[in-house]
């Protein structure tokens, strides 16, 4: 397998030789596009065009030291193609360009330089209504239209569902696992004893991760929060659907307001949103109060971390609220 650098005669070559660059086109500039944490990403400048090359290696890009499935991008992929069936989910992403699979490389459109949600944890900052309910729209509409049984493609996705699940079932609630939480949040690392020491806890963590880890009916995103969502100058878009799987809507769902929770959005706001999902199609809420714990603390515990503001106080306390959730029946 290659291992892609930014180097531009290299990236030239490679390009060249998989026929992704026309006759004649050298490439002018080469950029990271955003604050990726799984894949080697570049978005490559020609005379002609700008796309973006993403890369999918044996280890978590940001995380050297984390082993990750190295075929994940052509699950991606997988995806992408799956959702081309239907016109206005298609619309709402990028489409494929260029598959390389011997070296997990997929070519992508361009979306141009929009920015992600992820403002939205910083103090102050809420997310409109009607941007909301449009990304709840596509969520409802994706879990609506394709089922496991009559899918032309299935992804179960296993090996990325498992590096997933480690790290939401079980890496938070290791009283020794090499994360310092101190060094994110004073005082954090003592807190989070309360809920490494809690078999309670840690057993219903076990049971939730089971259910993540079945076969479901409804195509999943897969990490439907504020990092995979685009404003761009064309509208809302949607990115990285890496670990997607057919699964639960709850654990959609319930990881989209988790992030919301955590970024302080307005209660009456989270509300409509879940009301919005659920006139269109079913959802557990007990299922989903479960899914929606799991992710906040796996955010707050966890090595994924996200640039939050609240301060300590504020994480215990939806700690509390999650463990609650988990614990009850």
């Amino acid at each position: 397998m290659i291992h892609l650098s930014s180097d531009k005669a290299i990236l030239e070559e490679y390009l060249k030789e998989k026929s992704f660059l026309q006759a004649g086109e050298i490439i002018r500039s080469v950029e990271i596009p955003g604050e990726g944490n799984m894949n080697f990403t570049l978005r490559i400048q020609t005379a002609a065009r700008t796309f973006i090359l993403k890369q999918s290696r044996e280890y978590v890009e940001k995380y050297p030291q984390v082993a990750a499935p190295k075929e994940r991008v052509l699950r991606e992929a997988d995806f992408y193609q799956l959702i081309s069936e239907k016109p206005h989910l298609k619309a709402m992403m990028p489409d494929i360009l260029g598959l390389d699979t011997e070296n997990s490389v997929m070519i992508l459109e361009d979306l141009g330089t929009g920015t992600d949600y992820t403002n939205l944890y910083q103090q102050g900052e809420n997310i409109a209504e009607n941007e909301l309910l449009e990304l709840i729209d596509f969520a409802t509409r994706l879990h609506n239209s394709f089922s496991a049984a009559s899918a032309s493609k299935a992804i179960p996705n296993r090996e990325m569902r498992a590096l997933n699940h480690e790290h939401m079932y079980s890496y938070p609630y290791l009283e020794e696992n090499g994360l310092d939480l101190d060094d994110i949040l004073p005082g954090l690392q003592e807190a989070s004893l309360a809920y490494k020491h809690n078999t309670d806890l840690k057993y219903e963590a076990q049971k939730l991760g089971e259910i993540y880890l079945q076969n479901g009916d409804k195509l999943l995103h897969g990490d439907y929060f504020p990092g995979s969502w685009l404003k761009t100058k064309s509208g809302i878009r949607i990115i990285d659907p890496e670990f997607c799987f057919f699964g639960p809507a709850e654990f959609e769902i319930g990881v989209t307001i988790a992030h919301l929770l955590m970024a302080e959005q307005p209660e009456m706001l989270i509300q409509k949103a879940l009301d919005s999902y659920t006139t269109k199609a079913p959802l557990n809420e007990g299922l989903r109060k479960k899914f929606t714990a799991g992710e906040i603390i796996r955010r707050i515990l966890g090595l994924a971390q996200l640039p939050l503001s609240i301060d300590l106080e504020k994480r215990i306390a939806l700690l509390e609220k999650a463990k609650n959730d988990l614990l009850s029946n």
